[in-house]
């Protein structure tokens, strides 16, 4: 059947790459979700039944992580040996960092702007804007396939999860507000 030992763009037959064709991956994990799927599995051994219940977990893992941008980008850098889910004790850049505590500050002075709605778009676009750079950066750096390269997408990648919090945040609190 499959081999799980493989990384996931292997295991879907996809490139590795940060600007994957989502079409691609949406068609290739409705191919193999058909072909994996524990109920074709039914009249088999347990064995054959467990890994087919093994591959499909395997498969929807590796189809999360790939469809959204920062867990893409993380794994394409954990396959070149950096850890970028965890803490670490790299220091990012004093202005970034002030940036970030500014947009936290506007985020909470949201709840009594006159135009809440309108100070979350501005927010939200805002983030929009910076994952989109940050993004493109990852990928500039990504590509290049070199030590230095790879740890300047790592910074790329530690920028984007604050960015990402940030936005989960944002929808959060519009959910609050206007969703009661």
């Amino acid at each position: 059947m499959m081999d799980i030992s493989q990384n996931y763009f292997e295991f879907l037959a996809l490139p590795v790459t940060y600007q994957l064709d989502l079409q691609a991956l949406a068609e290739r994990s409705r191919e193999l979700q058909k072909t994996l799927h524990p109920d074709r599995f039914s009249h088999l051994s347990d064995r054959e039944r467990r890994l087919s219940v093994q591959y499909t977990a395997y498969l929807n893992e590796a189809v999360s992580t790939l469809k959204n941008p920062l867990s893409r980008a993380q794994y394409l850098l954990k396959l070149e040996g950096l850890d970028t889910f965890s803490e670490t004790q790299q220091q990012l850049d004093p202005m970034f960092l002030m940036q970030q505590m500014e947009l936290r500050e506007s985020l909470e002075e949201v709840v009594g702007a006159t135009d809440p709605e309108a100070e979350l778009e501005v927010l939200r676009t805002a983030v929009e804007r910076e994952l989109k750079s940050l993004r493109e950066q990852f990928d500039t750096y990504y590509q290049q396939s070199t030590p230095s390269a790879f740890e300047a997408a790592a910074v790329c990648v530690r920028k984007m999860q604050f960015f990402d919090k940030l936005g989960r945040e944002i929808e959060a609190l519009e959910d609050q507000l206007f969703d009661e």
